[in-house]
């Protein structure tokens, strides 16, 4: 466990300091991953959705607000999603808005063109 948490969190921070800004979109890869990090530990290893993994889905959710914003989450969460490998599970991280309560205009999946995302 600890050293899934020590990987994630090497790995949220590189997102943060690499994490690319489209011309149009005012949300940053760093802004994402620093909202959805607390769901690491639940898309790797299951349980019980961490509260504040809900709290960082819904301010997500606020915060992107245009297309190109939620173009720029879609491709933040899938380079996140892909860093993590084949120990994320993406049934569980395709299901955490639902079990939070959001309601997001494209599905969860590394499969997604985020560039068709409205």
């Amino acid at each position: 466990m600890a050293g899934v948490m020590k990987l994630a969190c090497l790995f949220l921070a590189c997102m943060i300091v690499a994490g690319p800004i489209t011309a149009n979109a005012a949300l940053s890869c760093g802004a994402v991953n620093s909202n959805l990090g607390p769901c690491i530990g639940y898309v790797m290893q299951g349980g019980i959705i961490p509260p504040a993994c809900c709290t960082g889905v819904r301010n997500l959710n606020s915060m992107a607000r245009t297309t190109p914003d939620r173009q720029q989450a879609c491709s933040c969460i899938q380079n996140a999603a892909r860093g993590l490998g084949g120990g994320l599970n993406a049934g569980r991280a395709a299901g955490i808005p639902k079990a939070c309560g959001v309601n997001i205009p494209y599905k969860i999946s590394t499969s997604t063109n985020c560039k068709t995302v409205r």
